[in-house]
């Protein structure tokens, strides 16, 4: 690609709404078509918008328990106490430090307002400020710096955090998925009950200290009880749970909420049975990064 690849992504005609809404044939060929040239775009405009996004965004505590734990995996139990269980199955805790997360959010900011197309997350629906964030994903955030961060949140921090609360998941966490997504008052305001196709999630929240919002609470649903439950974000703040269980984004009310959406799950989307036994893993096996490449394979 040549030097005017920023300029020629930035005038492409992008796919309407609609069209993508519909999975229309065009829409899908815009994104696999231009591939090539998105990553070259983001090439380019990351020599013009160099960040300092790094492990410092990271709580602090987080951070210390897991740099041990990969240095000796005995030290785990430190990482998971870290980890509060809120409702059957899913836990909470404090993942980014909310001071530094204006690191990653100026860097988003300049993301949006790049002009590189970045292919919003329509398979839920067509969450107008979110973006695809896996290589695997047509129109992803291919930004060098960004995908350096990307595959260190993936490999050095989800994978081995799920494999401690979710042991079960060990062999269907081989292959990442990522996206962001925005709520906003009156737009993209809600997603009704759901699972998902994976064997872990974990949700993230992006928004600043004072950035406030009402509403957009995440309801989780026992399949055993019925029971329901919503659980509320603070800034930085994440939920991580089997895919499986039943959840819904309650309407927002007021103001935005921002997060990113982050999947483990096997080789063409291989999730554990939910029978299956419950494996005794040796520590010094979850601390490691499988092997196995990409297979290609996005969910939506």
């Amino acid at each position: 690609m040549t030097q005017d690849a920023l300029a020629r992504a930035r005038a492409l005609d992008r796919p309407t709404r609609d069209a993508m809404l519909q999975r229309a044939p065009e829409a899908g060929r815009f994104w696999h078509e231009n591939q090539g040239l998105f990553e070259a775009a983001w090439k380019e405009w990351e020599q013009a918008n160099p960040t300092d996004l790094d492990a410092s965004v990271y709580d602090s505590r987080l951070r210390a328990a897991v740099e041990a734990a990969w240095k000796d995996p005995a030290t785990e139990g430190a990482v998971r106490d870290l980890w509060e269980e809120v409702f059957p199955g899913v836990y909470k805790t404090r993942f980014f430090d909310p001071e530094r997360l204006c690191v990653l959010r100026s860097y988003l900011d300049k993301v949006a307002s790049a002009g590189i197309p970045l292919r919003p997350p329509y398979g839920i629906s067509l969450n107008r400020g979110g973006a695809m964030l896996d290589p695997r994903s047509e129109g992803y955030l291919g930004a060098p710096a960004f995908q350096t961060f990307y595959r260190g949140l993936m490999n050095t921090y989800m994978r081995p955090v799920s494999r401690l609360l979710f042991p079960d998941i060990m062999g269907c966490d081989t292959q990442t998925f990522g996206f962001s997504v925005q709520w906003q008052a009156e737009k993209d305001a809600s997603l009704r009950p759901h699972s998902d196709a994976s064997s872990v999630t974990l949700n993230i929240n992006l928004n600043l200290p004072g950035e406030s919002f009402s509403g957009s609470a995440v309801s989780f649903i026992d399949p055993a009880t019925r029971r329901v439950k919503k659980l509320y974000f603070e800034p930085g703040t994440a939920l991580i749970h089997h895919g499986s269980v039943p959840h819904a984004s309650e309407p927002i009310i007021q103001g935005q909420r921002t997060n990113f959406v982050l999947w483990l799950y096997g080789r063409n989307g291989r999730i554990p049975h939910p029978d299956a036994e419950i494996p005794r893993i040796d520590p010094r096996v979850r601390w490691t990064v499988p092997p196995e490449p990409s297979d290609g394979f996005a969910p939506f």
